[in-house]
């Protein structure tokens, strides 16, 4: 069987309004490319009848295959499970909700074919998006960029088309915290991008709620930078420097001037501000070590419960 020129990886998760909408528009978008392509949509542990919808359109387009996990294991392993399946020379990864347009994957593919080896699609615009959301988008990912050595580009998501040589480097990173975009930056390659609108969501609600958001966010900083270890460190240095002080100058007034320090308030003060300093040190050096404890455990990153079809020759 000829491996196909083009792979689109859709992670979906009770998304079943839209999506018979996204696969006509992803299939009439890859039409203009090849027809050897494949649609790649996998459920994310859905609770409403979007496989039974993503099964119908199955039957309908040999080029759509399906796979369900066993549970919700979330946005960035769902894209995994995706690309592990993926078989084309070339890989595209859009979200399932169409705030990725399909219409772009042609420009995207344009890039590639023009030698680059990653192309991003770069939002022009957020539409329909509230302002706290995206100021703090645009403060996470220029902070991450100020403390990585990681040129991670900005104003971009997981929306991007990837080379079958960077699909393959990718999956040599089994580390089990995924932050694709960051992972991706770190390989390397040829890179080049194309600008969009991006539309707001018609149906159903966003699924990367603040949580989620805030989990991505820990795992961007804490896989790709070691600063806030460094800051633990700078923190004690700090606090140990203003105690070693302290007790200079309670011993200077009781020995030079013949005063004992007294105080209620500076000590309840002063042992509570120590205390907030150890607890954020102690944090900030548990999620280092849960991580670690997670890839030792070598867990699989999702299981399967159900593919389309017999599964092909991974990557």
């Amino acid at each position: 069987m000829d491996r196909p020129e083009l792979s689109l990886v859709v992670p979906v998760m009770n998304e079943a309004p839209i999506i018979s909408e996204l696969v006509q528009r992803s299939i009439a978008a890859l039409r203009g490319i090849s027809e050897q392509v494949e649609m790649i949509l996998v459920d994310d542990g859905s609770s409403d009848d979007t496989l039974d919808r993503i099964k119908a359109e199955c039957a309908k387009d040999q080029r759509v295959r399906f796979i369900s996990l066993s549970r919700n294991f979330g946005h960035q392993m769902a894209i995994t499970a995706g690309l592990d399946h993926a078989q084309g020379n070339c890989v595209v990864i859009m979200d399932g909700d169409l705030q990725d347009p399909p219409e772009l994957i042609p420009e995207l593919y344009a890039k590639y074919k023009a030698g680059a080896q990653v192309v991003y699609a770069k939002r022009r615009s957020r539409q329909e998006e509230p302002f706290w959301k995206r100021w703090t988008a645009n403060a996470f990912y220029r902070t991450l960029r100020a403390i990585t050595q990681i040129d991670i580009p900005l104003d971009t998501g997981d929306f991007r088309l990837i080379s079958r040589k960077v699909l393959l480097s990718l999956a040599n990173m089994q580390e089990r915290d995924r932050f694709l975009r960051g992972q991706i930056a770190w390989l390397g390659f040829k890179q080049d991008h194309v600008l969009f609108d991006r539309q707001g969501r018609r149906v159903g609600s966003p699924k990367y709620t603040i949580r989620r958001s805030f989990g991505l966010a820990l795992a961007g900083i804490f896989s790709f930078s070691n600063l806030p270890l460094r800051l633990a460190s700078l923190f004690g240095f700090v606090v140990s420097f203003i105690a070693f002080a302290i007790i200079l100058y309670a011993l200077w007034s009781m020995l030079v001037r013949g005063q004992v320090v007294t105080g209620w308030t500076s000590l309840i003060i002063s042992t509570m501000f120590i205390g907030g300093i150890q607890l954020l040190c102690l944090g900030v050096i548990g999620e280092y070590i849960n991580r670690i404890s997670q890839e030792v455990k070598r867990r699989p990153m999702y299981v399967v419960d159900e593919v389309s079809e017999e599964e092909g020759p991974r990557v």
